[in-house]
């Protein structure tokens, strides 16, 4: 498997670290996504979708805070990777954050899993 570092990206309250894992992009944001940060998780998954990986796998694990901007810019860009034949995987969300897809019904719309080993063996 291919395990190479793409980036990161980090604007006071949210980390977002990129690498690849095979056929996937896997990338992990940590902290805070909302309104002031969406723009650091935006753009790296446009860059994977536009570098031809079409399966993305958001490693939520470190994610403490989603609001709906967050929540926007995964259902953007799960637009675009289901558009490329591919999708957006979700992976090891906290209960803080896993209320937020609950309550809006986005989980409804993504692929979700426990853990991101769960996520990459999909």
């Amino acid at each position: 498997m291919d395990r190479g570092t793409v980036g990161s990206a980090h604007r006071g309250r949210l980390l977002v670290e990129v690498r690849k894992e095979g056929t996937s992009a896997v990338v992990t944001p940590a902290g805070e996504l909302d309104h002031h940060t969406a723009d650091l998780l935006r753009e790296p998954l446009e860059s994977c979708l536009a570098e031809g990986y079409a399966r993305l796998v958001v490693d939520c694990s470190r994610l403490e805070f989603c609001d709906s901007t967050g929540l926007n810019v995964l259902l953007g860009a799960r637009l675009k990777a289901e558009a490329e034949g591919g999708g957006v995987h979700l992976a090891g969300m906290l209960p803080v954050v896993a209320r937020v897809f609950e309550i809006t019904g986005a989980e409804a719309v993504f692929t979700v899993h426990e853990t991101l080993e769960a996520a990459l063996a999909d």
